[in-house]
């Protein structure tokens, strides 16, 4: 039984494709089988986070009809499975949204969870993400402008029929932030699922072209992502479990020794 999930924010720039990108490896990691697919065609970056931008065959190719939804898909961090979008805005003028009800019949069982990263803000190409999800997930920052457009998707989502699971508020940055959280919770009447923390790494992983929890598991933000995943899956989370890295090794004490003396993410690998 495939369920599927679609990360959707009120507007650009909150950070929903990172969440996207880490989301999906760790419930890879914690041995569901996922797919991860990029329908934010306009503005798609989900590929450069992952380091496979420029792919040969992409969702574009997909939604014009030129290929299959499996020629799309490529494997990601811990197993999790891929299809990017392209960078092209003539592949974005030729795809035609409407076929993703199409791509969705196709992955069903052949995934345990699909996560959709749709397009930021209210328009056309978002309504079918939020349509054809079991449960929408709402990525917003702890500031009123993200809250309120985020409240317009959880309202447009409502009203096409569709479920929002959640909330998770991303950049935490202060205490006064976390104070917010039954703020956040109150004006959008949905529980929060969890929170990410202002964390340097996750812009060093995204300049390797990797999601955090792969290049830094044992940072703030890997930890909370994999809390959030573990609420989703219900598999236990350990706070001391020490987890592999991209590598496949574990993080012992040369490593997170070499973390204190390169901050800036070199590796001695």
């Amino acid at each position: 039984m495939t369920t599927v999930f679609t990360i959707a924010s009120g507007k650009g720039g909150t950070g929903k494709t990172t969440v996207t990108a880490n989301l999906g490896s760790m419930l890879a990691y914690h041995k569901k089988r996922t797919y991860i697919i990029d329908a934010d065609m306009g503005m798609a970056n989900l590929g450069l986070i992952l380091g496979l931008d420029g792919m040969p065959v992409t969702l574009h190719d997909v939604l014009a009809g030129e290929a299959s939804v499996k020629e799309a898909a490529y494997p990601g961090p811990f197993g999790v499975t891929v299809v990017p979008s392209g960078l092209s805005l003539e592949g974005f003028k030729n795809s035609d949204p409407e076929r993703l009800r199409d791509v969705m019949s196709e992955l069903i069982g052949e995934c345990d969870i699909l996560i959709i990263d749709a397009p930021a803000g209210i328009n056309h190409d978002g309504i079918v993400p939020l349509a054809i999800a079991d449960e929408v997930i709402l990525v917003v920052n702890p500031d009123l402008s993200s809250i309120v457009d985020a409240l317009k998707t959880k309202m447009l989502t409502e009203f096409i029929g569709g479920k929002v699971r959640g909330a998770i508020i991303n950049r935490v940055t202060s205490v006064d932030d976390t104070i917010t959280k039954d703020q956040i919770e109150n004006m959008l009447s949905v529980p929060i699922i969890g929170m990410i923390p202002e964390d340097v790494n996750v812009r060093r992983a995204s300049a390797n072209r990797m999601p955090v929890v792969a290049k830094y598991p044992t940072s703030e933000a890997s930890r909370a992502f994999r809390r959030i995943s573990s609420s989703l899956t219900g598999v236990h989370y350990p706070e001391d479990d020490k987890m592999e890295n991209n590598t496949g090794k574990k993080e012992g004490f040369i490593d997170r020794l070499a973390r204190a003396l390169f901050p800036g993410g070199k590796d001695v690998n």
